[in-house]
Parts: structure tokens; C-alpha cells; sequence
């Protein structure tokens, strides 16, 4: 008797393990670039998990928060949903075997960050969250006996049945093809930043799966909404940037401009606790006027201990962030857009499903709340495998097949040129004449990312007035 076909899930971060295990005992397959948490954007998050675990806090206003940042084209019951399920979700987390940081007392430490009123970020191993709870969902993995997993292969392509996708189109490493049957294929295949000069995320974190979804012609949404964390270190040349995290300035941290004035006094209520579009923009003029530092001397000999990431990331760097201030820029750091899904993570292609980053369902709005990436992808990653938990194999027949296979990629000097257009013309600010420029310019590429950058730039162009992290000076 054959094997049932597995549950194919296109990613290995935190949506896709969630996914993974919440899908149990089904059958799974994750498919994924890297080995382990190699390659994963969910594995360099500094920020933590916001959820209303505190004393005196609410989901009602961890929601009114995500809502007000994201410029409130927020879905209200998809945040209703998210900020309800959190709680619930660190609990999941810590049976995983994440260990949060607590206090003396052994209750959790809560931080805070940008855009929210109060403290309600969990952490674990300070500003090594991500990394943390990738360890623990990885090891999750390994010793679920309902998951497999093949790392080093590139999914190119999908496999339709009758107008349904049944499976994928596998590139090895050596160039070999293949294709794998399943019985549903979820997409986790993370974000976009990849494309822009300067992005927290790993490179390859380039919207090969959001590219993949649009050419087999699931819709996509809001794709002009691309959130740029306005701390990353500022290091000349380097594409993937190090994080200088928001909680930095949750413990006192302040942003400067080149004479030690403040950047953000005056220019928000919160000032530097400012939801990230509005931070943003700020830091993105003053790189422009002579460069923005972080100053976040007043930690001092508690730096290494509470920042354990950013320390060493300065240090490697020559900086002593203990005394001297750190040098930042905004970079690509989170799509808002994505593959349109539903509250479970149903795409309008039967057998498609998409969750974290690659996926848009309306939380996030505009622009994403600080700490409510890593939330999205555990709350929706669970909804999503218990939703295909049940899902009865297909059954076999006589049908017509389709492999519809993304475009060929872009060469190297063509993609450092599509880099650099992204930054300028769909950077934290924008303009209507140059992202036209901007699409003739793409229209001329040949690969899959030029195609993506254009449907990006077509919807900034169409959205004419600002709202959120799409801002337009015209």
C-alpha cells in the first residue's frame, strides 16, 4: 500500500514549523533552502512576542495598537483573532521547550517597543528571540515522527491537477529536477526584502514564493506596503544588515543626528518610540542630511547582557556601543503584502496555502506592529495545520496535469541593479515620478524579479495618497 501524499510546506521558519507541527499526525514534508535555521529571517528577529500578559493589559488594546500602526487598513477580525490567541501562543511556545526570560520572582520580563502604550513583549535570550525559538520549534521538528524535511532544494514550480494544486516542482542543488505529490502545499517561503540594497533579512528572502503563487495566478494584496526597520547597523557595501533592535530604544536608547541633536523630539508624541514608518522616514532624511546614530550609552556595562546580539554585532564592528553611538539606516525589513489569504491561510488557488511573510490576510494593515511578525506566524501556522489536519488524500484519477514554473532568475549585475531601484524609488519615501521611471526600468528585466518589482510598483503607483508605511512626497 502506497504512503498518503504529505502536506508539502514550502519554508522552514516559524510559520512553517508551526504549521508543521499543528498539522499532526498528517503526514508533512517541509522543503526548504538551508538546512536547519540556516536561511530563515524568523531566526535573526531581535524583537520578542507582544501579547497582552501583563497586569492590567488586554487583547482589546495590544488590537487598538496594531490597528493605529497599521494606519487602521487593518482586517479587524483577523487582529481580533491575533491578539486574542497570544497569550495562548507563548504558552504553545514554552511546551515547545522555548525558555522566555522572567525576573527574580520567575514572572516574564516584558519589554517595550515602538507603537505600543506599554510593556507587553516577551523575550528569550534578550534580543535573541528569533534564534530561540527556531532552536526550539526546530528540535520540535526533528522529533516529530510525522515530519520529514529536504533542505538545499528550490521550489520552482507548482503542480496543478484539474485546476488544484497537488504538488511542486523541486531544483536541486546539482541542477536536478524533480516533482513531489501532496495533498496540499502550504507556502512559508518568508519576505521580500532580499530585493532591496539594504534589508534585515537574509538574501534570499527575495519573494521567490510571492513570484510563485502570482505567475500560477493566486491573487496577491497590498503589495506596495513594505515595512524598513529604521535601526539596522549602517555598514557601507554590505547588502544583508545587521538589526539594532527597537527594544534598544524601549530601555532608554535615543536617536541623533551628526551634531548629537534628537531626531525624533517634536516629531511624534512617542518620539522615539514612534511607530517604524514614521521612525523611518526620520532616520532615512537625516542619512541624507549627514547620518543618524542610536545612543544607547546609559546601558553601559548591562549592554552585553541585555543585547547580547547587537553587542557583538557592533563589536565585531569596531564600535563600543557601552560608549560610543551606533551608526544606523533604515533597511527592508517586512512585508505587509503578500499571497491573499483568508483568517485560515486559503489562497484563491484550490490547494494553495500561504502563512508568515509571503502571506497578506490584513493583520498588519500598513505597516506591521513591532513583535507581531513572530506572533503571526505561530497563531496562524497552528490555525493553518489544524485546518489541514483532516484533509483526506485525493483520490486518484485520470486528470489533466499542469506545471507551471516561475521565471528564470535575474543575473547578478541585473539583480544589484534592481536592488538599488527598489531602495530609491520604494524606499520609507516615495514618488510617483520616479517609480514610473522605476517600471519602465523593470519592464526591461527578464527575470522573475523584475516582474515582482514591477506588480510592487504598479500597486504603489495606483495607491496615490500615503497611508502607513507607503509614503508618497508628491
Amino acid at each position: 500500500m502506497n504512503a498518503p501524499d504529505p502536506v508539502l510546506i514550502v519554508g522552514g521558519g516559524i510559520a512553517g514549523l508551526s504549521a508543521a507541527l499543528g498539522v499532526a499526525p498528517t503526514p508533512v514534508l517541509v522543503l526548504s533552502r538551508a538546512q536547519g535555521v540556516k536561511g530563515a529571517a524568523s531566526a535573526m528577529a531581535q524583537g520578542g512576542i507582544a501579547a497582552a500578559i501583563g497586569e492590567g493589559d488586554h487583547p482589546a488594546d495590544h488590537a487598538r495598537d496594531t490597528c493605529v500602526a497599521g494606519s487602521h487598513h487593518n482586517d479587524l477580525a483577523m487582529v481580533d483573532i491575533l491578539t486574542q490567541s497570544a497569550v495562548d501562543a507563548v504558552h504553545w511556545l514554552e511546551q515547545q521547550g522555548v525558555v522566555f526570560d522572567r525576573d527574580a520572582e520567575g514572572r516574564l520580563q516584558l519589554g517595550r517597543e515602538g507603537g505600543h502604550d506599554r510593556s507587553r513583549i516577551v523575550h528569550a535570550g534578550g534580543d535573541a528571540t528569533g534564534a530561540k525559538v527556531m532552536q526550539a520549534l526546530v528540535a520540535a521538528a526533528r522529533s516529530a515522527p510525522h515530519i520529514q524535511r529536504r533542505a538545499d532544494v528550490d521550489v520552482d514550480g507548482l503542480v496543478l491537477r484539474d485546476g488544484r494544486v497537488c504538488g511542486v516542482c523541486l531544483l536541486e542543488a546539482d541542477g536536478t529536477r524533480s516533482v513531489v505529490h501532496g495533498r496540499a502545499v502550504i507556502l512559508a517561503t518568508g519576505g521580500i526584502g532580499g530585493l532591496f540594497a539594504q534589508t534585515s533579512n537574509p538574501a534570499d528572502a527575495d519573494g521567490s514564493g510571492l513570484a510563485l503563487a502570482i505567475q500560477a495566478g493566486a491573487a496577491a494584496r497590498d503589495l506596495e506596503f513594505v515595512q524598513f526597520h529604521p535601526t539596522a547597523l549602517a555598514i557601507p557595501g554590505v547588502h544583508s544588515l545587521p538589526l539594532v533592535t527597537e527594544a534598544l530604544r524601549g530601555a532608554g536608547a535615543r536617536l541623533l543626528d551628526e551634531v548629537g541633536n534628537s531626531l525624533m523630539d517634536g516629531v511624534h508624541p512617542l518620539a522615539d518610540l514612534a511607530p517604524r514608518d514614521v521612525v523611518a522616514r526620520r532616520v532615512w532624511r537625516a542619512c541624507r542630511e549627514g547620518g543618524a546614530w542610536l545612543d544607547a550609552h546609559m546601558l553601559g556595562a548591562s549592554f552585553p547582557k541585555q543585547f547580547p546580539t547587537v553587542f557583538q554585532a557592533c563589536m565585531a564592528r569596531g564600535i563600543d556601543p557601552r560608549v560610543q553611538p551606533i551608526p544606523v539606516t533604515p533597511a527592508a525589513h517586512f512585508h505587509m503584502g503578500g499571497v491573499a489569504t483568508d483568517a485560515e491561510g486559503r489562497t484563491s488557488l484550490p490547494g494553495l496555502y500561504a502563512v508568515g511573510e509571503v502571506a497578506c490576510n490584513g493583520v498588519h494593515g500598513a505597516n506591521r506592529l513591532a513583535s507581531n511578525s513572530l506572533l503571526e506566524g505561530v497563531v496562524c501556522g497552528r490555525r493553518l495545520g489544524q485546518l489541514l489536519r483532516d484533509m483526506p488524500p485525493a483520490e486518484a484519477a485520470e486528470s489533466h496535469y499542469q506545471v507551471l514554473r516561475r521565471k528564470p532568475s535575474l543575473d547578478a549585475a541585473s539583480l544589484l541593479h534592481l536592488r538599488d531601484l527598489m531602495m530609491q524609488t520604494m524606499g520609507p519615501v516615495r514618488s510617483g515620478a520616479a517609480m514610473h521611471a522605476a517600471l519602465a526600468d523593470c519592464a526591461a528585466m527578464d527575470g522573475w524579479q523584475g516582474t515582482l518589482a514591477q506588480m510592487m510598483l504598479q500597486a504603489a503607483i495606483a495607491r496615490q495618497q500615503s497611508l502607513g508605511a507607503h509614503y508618497r512626497v508628491d
